[in-house]
């Protein structure tokens, strides 16, 4: 069935409103017509299956058949710390991160990211990511929107990172790592007999991290975890790293 995301504000009791660019994607680019039948979701973890009324040339109106709940992320939550990649690789992670039910990504410079500062990502770029989220959230069916923070430096994630004692966090290392992701969630469960509320996984550029910024991430608690002896691309171990993660914690229904 097709879904598509809409603002709360477009919602009059049992009609929904389409105007602008939801028009524009639902009406001219999807094809929907008068008669049409599909499910629109908004920021409360509704949906709403509707049936489109009448269309004019730049707006419609649909009326509500039937609404039902989303079910919420289960915890703990997945965030994920990731240092600017090329941003066709960026792309792909916010893409994938949705539909793998990732609870927000933190964008932060590196000494080997893609880009340094935040006058090197444009408004244009923002505007991207925003409409990929929207674009995922759809197609997956999610009853919240995946948040992107704005990108910051290395040094302000410990106060994002480390907000509570059910926080917990790892960063993947490529370079000599004792504790597997296995022995790291063992460890993770037996230092929290009473759980967690939040994951926080931390992955490099394509260029990794240098030696001075795993330290710095050690010296925060945090511990590198290798997936193995194989160099894995930024959105495989992103990817690899949530669904491990998703499963052990059992969060896959």
């Amino acid at each position: 069935m097709r879904r598509y995301w809409i603002e709360k504000k477009d919602l009059f009791g049992d009609q929904v409103n389409f105007t602008g660019d939801v028009f524009h994607h639902i009406f001219d680019v999807c094809r929907q017509e008068e008669g049409s039948k599909f499910e629109v979701l908004t920021e409360d973890s509704k949906a709403y299956f509707v049936e489109v009324t009448q269309v004019s040339k730049k707006s419609a109106t649909a009326r509500v058949l039937e609404e039902r709940e989303i079910p919420a992320l289960k915890t703990p939550h997945i965030h994920l710390a990731l240092s600017i990649s090329r941003f066709p690789v960026m792309d792909a992670v916010m893409e994938k991160a949705v539909e793998m039910g990732v609870k927000s990504i933190q964008p932060f410079f590196s000494e080997f990211s893609f880009v340094r500062s935040g006058e090197k990502i444009s408004d244009n770029k923002v505007e991207r990511w925003d409409k990929i989220v929207k674009s995922a959230t759809q197609q997956s069916g999610r009853g919240d929107l995946m948040k992107v923070h704005p990108a910051l430096p290395l040094e302000k994630l410990s106060g994002i990172i480390n907000q509570s004692a059910q926080h917990v966090g790892l960063f993947a290392y490529e370079g000599s790592s004792t504790l597997s992701i296995k022995e790291y969630i063992s460890k993770v469960k037996a230092n929290h007999p009473q759980g967690i509320t939040d994951i926080w996984i931390i992955v490099g550029s394509e260029g990794g991290f240098s030696h001075s910024e795993v330290q710095k991430f050690q010296d925060l608690g945090l511990h590198p975890v290798t997936l193995g002896p194989q160099v894995l691309r930024v959105e495989t171990a992103c990817m690899a790293l949530v669904s491990v993660l998703k499963y052990d914690f059992d969060l896959m229904s």
